[in-house]
């Protein structure tokens, strides 16, 4: 049994690794069983939320302002984690960001994981949803919501839950037994910064239209760049 590892959580600004950004990372390290240590900080994405990550979270603008952006966040959070396996209700997709992340930092990551998700699909199929916070009402595990320290605490009470019902008759299982770490995999690949004809030509077309945009033309990548021209153009014109 696993009783060593790294419980994750984020909160982003979407669901697509490839185009959205990591806001909050909370973590909780777990050696033989035990909280060793926890850690959480915001992130600043270098643009602004929707309302319906506003709403989700509970995280706004003015929180992000000051935070860190995610090349400085992220090697404190390596060296929090170590080589531990991750933990995660879905770990796949905090993974996604966090090894997206990595790659356009120029960093390795790759890792083990457990995934609860997975556990209760195969044995709480009666419940309507399994959701972390639908589990949590199940198990009566205090339970904050869409906050990551709080999600990645309440994860870790989740396994310790799935662990005491259902690992003896989970290790019958051999190779497929869901609580031996699996290797996590996703494709990342590095995000080259906009050109400066890109650059040269958004500051134009904002300038000229008298635009209000929602994100910082500097942070943006060489795709997102060329997605933002083409909304503009075809708003607005040259």
């Amino acid at each position: 049994m696993t009783d060593s590892y790294v419980c994750i959580d984020l909160e982003t600004t979407g669901l697509n690794p490839k185009q959205d950004k990591i806001i909050e990372i909370g973590a909780v390290r777990v050696e033989g069983g035990r909280i060793a240590g926890q850690w959480e900080t915001f992130v600043n994405p270098g643009r602004k939320l929707e309302e319906r990550i506003v709403e989700l979270t509970g995280i706004h603008d003015e929180q992000l302002a000051d935070a860190p952006g995610i090349e400085e966040v992220l090697p404190e959070f390596l060296a929090f984690a170590g080589e531990q396996i991750l933990l995660g209700h879905g770990v796949l997709f905090d993974y996604s960001f966090v090894k997206k992340a990595a790659v356009n930092e120029r960093m390795t990551f790759e890792r083990q994981g457990i995934d609860t998700l997975k556990i209760a699909r195969k044995y709480l199929q009666k419940l309507e949803s399994r959701s972390l916070g639908s589990l949590c009402a199940y198990y009566a595990i205090p339970h904050n919501a869409h906050r990551a320290l709080e999600d990645a605490k309440a994860t870790v009470a989740l396994y310790g839950k799935f662990v005491k019902e259902f690992y003896d008759q989970e290790s019958q299982e051999g190779d497929k037994n869901l609580f031996c770490p699996r290797q996590l995999i996703y494709q990342a690949k590095r995000d080259t910064p906009l050109t400066i004809p890109q650059k040269e030509q958004l500051y134009k077309l904002v300038d000229k239209h008298k635009l209000i945009i929602d994100y910082e033309i500097e942070s943006l990548t060489r795709s997102e760049a060329g997605r933002k021209l083409d909304q503009i153009l075809a708003e607005y014109g040259r």
